[in-house]
């Protein structure tokens, strides 16, 4: 039989296996050992003793065991979950904050990520330095620094009091509206630079085809400029969305005591409460309020793109 009547898989070499392994080989260690870690404290109960928890179940002991009942798995924690409304505030809250951020970051960012693809060859790699030039300093210490920025005393207030825009200072600080501007300004680059990748591979013929029949510039930017770009806008969403709903470090700086965020619930579960299998469980609810909804968005992509 010739090779060209081989079926591709038949064909793949040591090297393609390779090269497909390896990512799947680094999401097996990476992520799903820790969620499957995570998954089975989850399904444990709390105790005093370290580690702070006493196992439901042992996989020690074999799948037999758990079969014949000797070990049994445990959901008393999701359970508790929807019974305290903290939780579930907490969700609520996260995807709302993680939300409007992102809608935020994207009202900012496609002006930028146009006017960086609309700008001439030469001065492009300076722009696209500029975006990721916050990426050079800590991000802890970019956090910080909006506390001296952002206070009563600090320097947004004594710019806005020297102007006479205000006549005292702004309460900014310590509010929800600290926390978006700390998560648009940290997560900016994470949807400029996707988004920007689209709109530079945006055939200009396009729009000067548009233009010479007769289409106003306004239109032709909403009729083939932002669907072409659709891609780039979903990515940068998402690269924005998924790690502002878990994000702690900004609300715990930047957000009050009000400033309620499943970040900080699960940090507080584990830290302070040290209560690991109802953390976990926080935890692992969370990962599937995320993962669920991008699978399934994956799915009806790829259903999309094979009908047409």
């Amino acid at each position: 039989m010739d090779e060209e009547h081989i079926p591709a898989p038949a064909r793949r070499t040591l090297g393609g296996w390779l090269l497909i392994g390896v990512p799947y080989l680094w999401l097996l260690i990476f992520f799903l050992a820790p969620f499957l870690i995570v998954f089975k404290i989850s399904l444990s109960q709390v105790a005093i003793a370290i580690p702070p928890y006493t196992p439901t179940f042992d996989l020690g002991e074999g799948w037999q065991a758990i079969w014949d009942g000797v070990t049994e798995f445990s959901v008393e924690n999701y359970l508790w979950l929807t019974e305290d409304a903290l939780y579930w505030k907490s969700y609520l809250s996260s995807v709302i904050i993680a939300g409007i951020s992102t809608l935020l970051t994207l009202l900012i960012g496609y002006p930028i990520a146009y006017g960086m693809a609309r700008s001439p060859q030469s001065l492009r790699p300076t722009l696209l330095m500029l975006v990721i030039l916050p990426f050079w300093t800590s991000f802890l210490i970019r956090v910080y620094a909006w506390i001296g920025i952002l206070k009563n005393e600090g320097l947004l207030n004594q710019l806005l009091l020297s102007l006479g825009l205000i006549s005292e200072p702004l309460t900014i600080l310590n509010t929800n509206i600290a926390v978006y501007i700390g998560i648009v300004y940290s997560y900016l680059p994470f949807l400029v630079l996707p988004l920007y990748a689209s709109l530079e591979r945006l055939d200009g013929s396009l729009l000067e085809a548009a233009e010479d029949l007769g289409c106003p510039p306004w239109k032709a930017f909403w009729k083939i400029t932002v669907p072409l770009s659709l891609p780039g806008v979903i990515a940068g969403c998402f690269l924005v969305f998924i790690p502002a709903v878990g994000e702690f470090v900004i609300p715990d700086l930047l957000g009050g005591s009000d400033t309620l965020m499943i970040g900080k619930t699960l940090w507080s579960e584990f830290f302070n409460n040290r209560d690991w299998p109802v953390s976990s469980a926080v935890a692992v609810i969370l990962l599937l309020i995320l993962v669920i909804p991008i699978v399934l968005f994956q799915n009806q992509q790829q259903k999309m793109s094979e009908n047409n």
